[in-house]
């Protein structure tokens, strides 16, 4: 399977500053800004917000 320009793979890092990071794709078409998602930190034991990092 080709990988896509369209869904690029990003990371989103920890806004808890813990350094844990997640790996996704996006459609950048729809989605041109910077992805924000609130997923689970195992570190901080808690939901907290990633954000995409470049």
């Amino acid at each position: 399977m080709a990988r896509s320009k369209a869904r690029p793979v990003v990371t989103l890092r920890s806004t808890a500053g813990t350094g844990v990071t997640y790996v996704t794709r996006k459609n950048r078409q729809s989605q041109p800004d910077r992805m924000v998602l609130r997923k689970y930190d195992p570190v901080a034991g808690r939901h907290v917000e990633f954000r995409e990092t470049r």
